[in-house]
């Protein structure tokens, strides 16, 4: 009804202008429903916002246009408020024309509004050095739904993540495995204050030494004979002496040394395989599929990083200082230059960050929207300054950043810190609360918002937990649908008394059922999947209102028949809004 009433107007505002010979073109303007519904049921600004070019009063353009308004079956009246708004009142036909079009299509709320545009959404992409946490759950969770919504409104998207399996943090990972291999060989060490710590390291050190035995066993004074000590601090945390990021480069150096790169690649590649492989199976009960997982390797192996390198270079956005190869990125509105190789030869990941997104460009997307967590804001300016460089239009590459999460338990804050390994996993939240509630909480607020998590809340079962309240009212329908079923009832519209459905609650949750594909729209296409949430809990909670006080299943069959309909269509809207934001929609509660 949105679309038809903005026609309507464009129509009439358009025939003032035939009128008066004017050519015009008309600015943007709003049709939206009416907060209260005592003024009709949607409104518009065009008059306002069109009144400069008719070079007249808003109030009297309105005016003109109520009187060139061609004459629609499905609008009651239109009159003049305000300022200059239009309200629309619709004919009340008890909701046969919204019902009758949700029954007519089993995908409503979908649209062809994307046009087949080509969108990358990258998410996640977390480090394959550790089990994924409860912040990566909530990118997780934004960035599918959000993937879900672009695909039910047209758009042809891609889903991706990044797995960052080369650099300096998983060296880290596959030198700290060897070392918790040499101890489990019986060797004697002081592990480092920079390794990885957790458990999970020691059982993938475990499965090497029960496959190869004591294979890889070397001298430990050795693999220590050159290097740096390590960090040491006082009581207070002050540094006494020692440096734990030259100690930890100094211990990948030996253990490649001694162990020589084959035998060094045994300890990297069973400590990837075995992360992604956990983060990939996590996911995927998490209801989070990918279309492609891109090895961060694969852009120095398919030659990706040394020709984006050279594309700068040809640009002339690059310079050598003290044998490092630097991008003028200031040129292009960031606050400093920044390091492309650095003097040893080896590329930076701002480097590796550069090839991955011409990579994208290159691939034909149209558009590629980044979600990353909120501590990486500082990377937003640099990669659009690389973008621009390399002749590739910036506005291109959207980034959404998704906020912290708090964790609590009653009144307990719970503390995670990845390196320690002290840390609360997604699996293991979602083992506590569940796979519905983690991801609908994850969407509830806007994505740049910090969530504080309440685990109690989650697992409740009362109005107050939002996504058991959605679910509770999809259960209660088809309940009620079954009852009608088990008296050999069927659902016949053409039985049904529309005028059944005139009341007040029920227009209510008419306008939420009709008012669906344009929320489910305007979620896609300003990525904030937290709207179509509220708007659920809001059908919720006026269905919850509507049955409490209305029995369904009356001896007035052409009654009855209305408020099933309402009862079939509500469910259907509430199963297929679950659904893009991966929450089930069980039967029975």
């Amino acid at each position: 009804m949105r679309e038809h009433i903005r026609l309507l107007l464009t129509q009439a505002t358009l025939q003032i202008a035939a009128q008066e010979s004017r050519t015009i073109e008309l600015p943007e303007f709003v049709v939206e429903p009416c907060r209260d519904r005592q003024h009709g049921d949607w409104a518009s600004n065009i008059a306002m916002v069109s009144a400069r070019i008719f070079a007249r009063p808003p109030r009297q353009l309105a005016e003109q246009i109520l009187q060139a308004l061609p004459t629609d079956g499905a609008i009651a009246s239109a009159s003049l408020a305000g300022p200059g708004f239009i309200n629309f009142r619709l004919k009340q036909d008890g909701g046969r024309r919204i019902l009758s079009a949700i029954l007519a299509n089993p995908h409503y709320g979908n649209s062809t509004f994307g046009n087949g545009q080509r969108i990358q959404v990258e998410f996640v992409s977390a480090n394959p050095t550790s089990a994924l946490h409860v912040g990566h759950g909530r990118g997780a969770a934004y960035g599918m739904t959000v993937a879900n919504l672009l695909t039910s409104q047209g758009y042809e998207v891609q889903r991706e993540y990044y797995v960052n399996d080369a650099g300096r943090q998983m060296n880290i990972l596959a030198t700290s495995t060897f070392l918790r291999y040499l101890q489990s060989c019986g060797a004697e060490l002081t592990f480092p204050r920079n390794g990885y710590r957790g458990d999970y390291i020691s059982d993938i050190a475990n499965r090497i030494r029960l496959e190869r035995g004591d294979q890889f066993l070397c001298p430990v004074a050795d693999l220590y004979a050159q290097v740096p000590e390590d960090e040491v601090t006082d009581e207070q945390g002050s540094i006494i002496h020692g440096d734990k990021e030259a100690h930890i480069d100094g211990l990948i150096d030996a253990s490649r040394r001694l162990l020589g790169e084959e035998s060094y690649q045994v300890f990297f590649r069973a400590a990837l395989d075995s992360i992604l492989g956990d983060i990939r199976s996590d996911l995927a009960e998490f209801g989070v599929h990918y279309d492609c997982w891109y090895s961060e390797r694969s852009l120095v192996d398919g030659g990706a990083l040394p020709r984006a390198l050279d594309r700068l270079r040809a640009a002339g956005a690059t310079y050598e200082d003290n044998g490092a190869l630097w991008f003028r990125s200031t040129q292009y509105g960031d606050d400093k230059d920044r390091v492309l190789v650095r003097d040893n030869g080896q590329t930076t990941y701002f480097a590796s960050d550069v090839a991955y997104h011409l990579d994208k460009f290159e691939r034909g997307f149209d558009r590629v929207l980044n979600i990353w967590g909120a501590d990486h804001h500082g990377y937003i300016s640099r990669v659009r300054a690389a973008l621009e460089a390399l002749g590739i239009d910036p506005a291109r590459l959207e980034v959404r950043l998704v906020q912290f999460v708090t964790l609590w338990r009653g009144e307990e804050q719970i503390q995670m810190s990845s390196r320690s390994g002290q840390f609360i996993t997604l699996r293991a939240l979602r083992e506590e609360v569940g796979n519905d509630a983690a991801r609908f909480y994850y969407i509830l607020r806007k994505s740049e918002q910090h969530i504080d998590f309440d685990l109690q809340l989650a697992t409740s079962q009362s109005k107050d937990n939002p996504v058991y309240y959605i679910q509770y009212a999809h259960a209660r329908i088809c309940s009620v649908l079954r009852n009608f079923q088990d008296r050999d009832g069927q659902l016949n519209s053409d039985l049904a008394d529309w005028s059944a459905l005139n009341g007040t609650q029920e227009q209510e949750i008419l306008q939420h059922l009709e008012q669906f594909p344009e929320l489910t729209r305007k979620a896609a296409e300003e990525r904030e999947p937290h709207l179509l949430a509220h708007g659920l809990k809001d059908l919720a909670a006026e269905f919850h209102a509507w049955y409490n006080q209305t029995k369904v299943l009356v001896d007035e069959i052409p009654v009855a028949q209305a408020r099933l309909l309402l009862c079939r269509c509500t469910a259907q809207v509430l199963s297929r809004g679950l659904e893009l934001l991966g929450v089930s929609a069980p039967d029975h509660m």
